[in-house]
């Protein structure tokens, strides 16, 4: 037994960053990103966590998940975010709960990996010290010209091995888009498409053999990732050279268990900003593990990082445009891509990132 850790306090801050173009995707358009941002304190440290989510989370968490946390203990993350499970019960364990409560649970596993002044990935057990990341944005509001700059410039720039564009908004002009993107990266990196559930199981087939024909290797919530009956169809019908990958939806580790028990990934997807936090990520990474089947972290590239690490099918993670520019914004420690790839900071305990509170004040919103 351990001599506990009270948690003293919990404070909760929301910031709403413009865009620096707009942008969409095959299903929504936006112009603005939400960062829920949550800090713990004990024994003169800080934990923090945050989400992409909409700001009234923050009354969840002040009003229903601080309490509970306030007095825990701060070595026993675990033990809170069961708390935190029974508390949101009657609100429903998906959505904006699990946001919410992800975000407080990343924040206490930085607390706890800070105050045994452990790199986070070192409190979890490392698999591996580098992550490759995949680059992602190619949105479907960006012109041919924007599409060709963005997808060249990971490859050329971070070295990416993988680039991914958006598809979806007009499927009839898809194959066109999908070639700006290969003739943009040529065979220096493989080619991935997300979908975003815009188009049906047919349609989504009708595609897949000209993106094939252009090297695209992988295809992306093809259909709705409700569906589990469409994804599968969609997995054993297209060619052999694509993946089908899914999951940034899954709240629960029990949706994730659906998916996989249904055949309709290839790749399963998880978002550690919504899944739970660093609770459900390490349970996805161990269903991915029982299933055979490789896991992929879905954007927040500087909050995935150390988890990604302790996650034993890890493949890759997505260094989501929006995120990327976000977290290097407002965040001392967010990771650099060198040869594709990112790697902790070992010199820093817990995630290494500490928020920049000054920089970040412009961006202030109200929870109410």
């Amino acid at each position: 037994m351990h001599a506990a850790v009270p948690i003293e306090s919990v404070s909760v801050g929301t910031f709403e960053i413009p865009t620096d173009r707009p942008e969409a995707d095959g299903t929504i358009s936006w112009t603005s990103t939400t960062l829920v941002l949550v800090e713990v304190f004990a024994r003169g440290k800080v934990g923090i966590g945050y989400t992409y989510a909409h700001a009234c989370i923050a009354r969840l968490i002040s009003d229903t998940l601080a309490p509970l946390v306030e007095g825990s203990d701060a070595l026993a993350p675990e033990r809170t975010w069961a708390a935190m499970q029974r508390a949101i019960r009657n609100l429903g364990r998906q959505g904006l709960a699990a946001t919410a409560i992800s975000a407080v649970d990343t924040a206490l596993y930085d607390l706890k990996a800070r105050l045994l002044d452990l790199p986070l990935c070192a409190l979890l057990g490392s698999f591996r010290d580098e992550i490759p990341i995949y680059g992602s944005g190619g949105f479907t509001s960006y012109s041919d010209d924007e599409l060709r700059r963005q997808l060249a410039g990971w490859v050329a720039e971070q070295r990416c091995a993988y680039v991914k564009m958006k598809v979806g908004s007009d499927p009839a002009r898809d194959p066109h888009r999908v070639e700006v993107a290969r003739l943009a990266i040529g065979e220096r990196a493989a080619l991935f498409v997300d979908a975003n559930g815009a188009y049906t199981p047919k349609q989504a087939l009708g595609l897949a053999q000209p993106f094939s024909d252009l090297g695209v290797s992988w295809f992306e919530e093809p259909v709705s990732s409700d569906d589990l009956p469409g994804l599968r169809l969609v997995r054993e019908h297209v060619p052999a050279g694509i993946d089908v990958a899914a999951g940034e939806y899954s709240y629960t580790t029990d949706q994730v268990r659906n998916m996989l028990q249904a055949g309709a990934v290839d790749v399963q997807q998880a978002d550690i900003t919504r899944c739970g936090g660093v609770t459900g990520f390490r349970q996805i990474a161990a269903l991915c593990d029982a299933f055979h089947t490789d896991l992929s972290g879905h954007c927040a590239p500087s909050l995935h990082l150390h988890a990604a690490c302790a996650a034993p099918r890890l493949r890759h993670l997505e260094w989501f445009h929006d995120h990327v520019r976000i977290e290097h914004m407002l965040f001392d420690g967010a990771p650099q891509p060198k040869d594709g790839k990112i790697r902790p900071d070992l010199s820093r305990p817990g995630h290494g990132l500490v928020f920049k509170h000054a920089d970040a004040a412009r961006y202030a919103v109200s929870a109410t």
